[in-house]
């Protein structure tokens, strides 16, 4: 058999059929600079505490009203290979700080629409890369001289609350003050003494419709949203044993016939089954445990001798909520039902069922000290407002466990990008190189932070730029821009206590840099044919005659 030659010439003939191949500056680099622009720009309003609200759908008509990036990219199913590389770089700021997502995405983007300006120049991509690269060196050079104040006390609430409001004001403006206060109090409670890492999984969220958000409060311990099995409802100094199974008649892995011929065989067989286990829970109870926590069904025979031992009993499907709570009371989860070990149970100061609203809820409320999880309960009218809430309270948790690490404060409110566009621009014209250009549009992709923040609050983004330029080159390098001034809109962001955290913006800068001059590098793209056959027929409404 003859092999096949192929006809068309060129790369693309080496290639499967249905394979796309594009190449060069025009088909390659300015597409991918494109696509990344658009989904930077969908992303521009949503941007600072005026930032507007997207409504997402996501594949399993789930709808999500938020303006914070982390939800958005999470929930978008995003296609194109480079814009794909900007949302993997915002994931890693993400998971890195919890916070500026936002700022990684603007960036990146407003570098590569820098980029597409220098390219129609005729400067090449490789120029541009080293130009960024130098004005990033520059950047993170700059950036530490610009720390205005130090968290050095983790567990002082007054320093901590300066660090972690703006970080919610961002998200919540109007409620940054009840949001703050609850996500300091819940992060300080569980702080242990030696100085470990903090875990951001230790502080849960609790949603419950009605009320207002002024009625949230924090629980040290842990609150779910149900209501106990037994009818014991309230138990003080209470002794915690967890099993992963349920709490019932155990069966035999094989099945077996049993032939009973008269009705006393027929009580004996029974009664043997009820002495089994009422042995069993009598066996629980004798080593002190008076709450017990079950992963599976509590089948009514054992729910009668629980009661008759005077045990609560709490079922919790969740194998992650059965986790919460043996770290919290510092139990032992037994998968069979036994006699727990002593040291084996768990202890909390009270469990008791609450109703709060008309919802009951099950509290497993801990001493402050022995604490090692906190909830916040909140309250609000909508469950869309208690979401975006609860993404609000994460970016305060992860600001504290930020903290953590390195606690030093630059001022916010767009001073620093502002203060480093300007150092950036002086040292771009003291290099002689091409590189000069690529420098100096680094400092204009700084910039255009302002014009998000103006534009987004109705101001006019070209005189605020430029009084704020005229305030810095005076040396009030802690100007920044304060939308809620309707004056000037200028304000000093030390006085005002409008503060950012020093890594976040540290990670933020080296991520989107690093992912712009990752695009720029791409001077091919090479799409493989789709695995499978067919596509399916897209599903067709009801008729409308119907």
């Amino acid at each position: 058999m003859a092999m096949h030659v192929p006809k068309a010439p060129g790369f693309a003939s080496m290639l499967k059929e249905g394979t796309r191949h594009f190449a060069g500056l025009e088909e390659a680099v300015n597409r991918n600079i494109k696509a990344c622009k658009e989904f930077a720009d969908s992303l521009r309003t949503a941007y600072g505490p005026t930032g507007m609200n997207k409504m997402v759908i996501n594949h399993l008509e789930k709808l999500f009203v938020t303006n914070d990036a982390a939800t958005i990219i999470q929930e978008l199913d995003v296609e194109h290979p480079a814009a794909k590389i900007i949302v993997l770089a915002s994931q890693m700021q993400e998971q890195e700080i919890g916070d500026g997502t936002n700022f990684v995405i603007l960036f990146c983007g407003a570098l590569l629409e820098a980029a597409d300006e220098l390219l129609k120049m005729g400067l090449a991509p490789t120029e541009i890369i080293s130009g960024y690269e130098l004005a990033l060196e520059k950047a993170l050079e700059v950036l530490p001289t610009l720390v205005i104040d130090e968290v050095k006390d983790n567990r002082n609430e007054t320093e901590v609350l300066k660090a972690v409001r703006p970080a919610i004001m961002s998200k919540q403006l109007g409620h940054e003050d009840v949001v703050a206060k609850l996500v300091t109090q819940a992060c300080i409670s569980i702080l242990p003494e030696t100085k470990t890492q903090f875990n951001v999984d230790n502080v849960r969220v609790c949603k419950i419709l009605g009320s207002t958000l002024l009625q949230s409060q924090v629980v040290q311990g842990l609150v779910f949203k149900r209501s106990v099995e037994s009818s014991i409802i309230k138990m003080s100094n209470a002794k915690v044993a967890v099993f992963t199974c349920p709490l019932d008649v155990t069966q035999t892995e094989t099945k077996g016939t049993v032939l009973i011929k008269t009705a006393k065989e027929l009580m004996d067989f029974s009664q043997g089954e009820e002495a089994l286990l009422e042995n069993q829970i009598k066996a629980i109870a004798d080593t002190g445990a008076n709450v017990v926590v079950s992963g599976g069904k509590i089948g009514d025979l054992a729910m009668h001798f629980l009661n008759k031992y005077n045990v609560m009993a709490v079922r919790l499907m969740s194998k992650f909520d059965l986790r919460r709570v043996c770290k919290a009371t510092n139990a032992s989860a037994y998968p069979k039902i036994e006699q727990p070990k002593v040291e084996d149970l768990g202890f909390a100061d009270e469990v008791y069922v609450d109703e709060v609203g008309d919802t009951p809820v099950i509290v497993f409320r801990i001493g402050e000290k022995e604490s090692r999880i906190s909830t916040i309960v909140l309250r609000g009218a909508t469950d869309n407002f208690l979401d975006d809430i609860e993404r609000a309270v994460n970016d305060g948790v992860n600001t504290f466990k930020a903290l953590s690490k390195d606690g030093r404060l630059i001022p916010g409110a767009g001073a620093v990008e502002v203060e480093l566009a300007r150092q950036i621009t002086s040292f771009g014209e003291t290099l002689p190189g091409l590189e000069q250009y690529s420098v100096k549009k680094f400092a204009t992709a700084l910039e255009s932070f302002i014009s998000i923040f103006a534009d987004n609050s109705g101001r006019k983004s070209k005189e605020i730029l430029a009084k704020l330029y005229a305030a810095h080159q005076g040396g009030k390098v802690n100007t920044g821009f304060n939308i809620a001034d309707e004056s000037d809109g200028l304000c000093d962001a030390k006085e005002d206590e409008i503060f950012d955290l020093f890594i976040n913006k540290s990670w933020a800068i080296q991520y989107a840099t690093n992912a712009a001059n990752t695009i720029l590098q791409v001077d091919q793209i090479i799409m493989a044919k789709r695995a499978g056959g067919p596509k399916a027929r897209p599903a067709q409404g009801p008729d409308e005659d119907d």
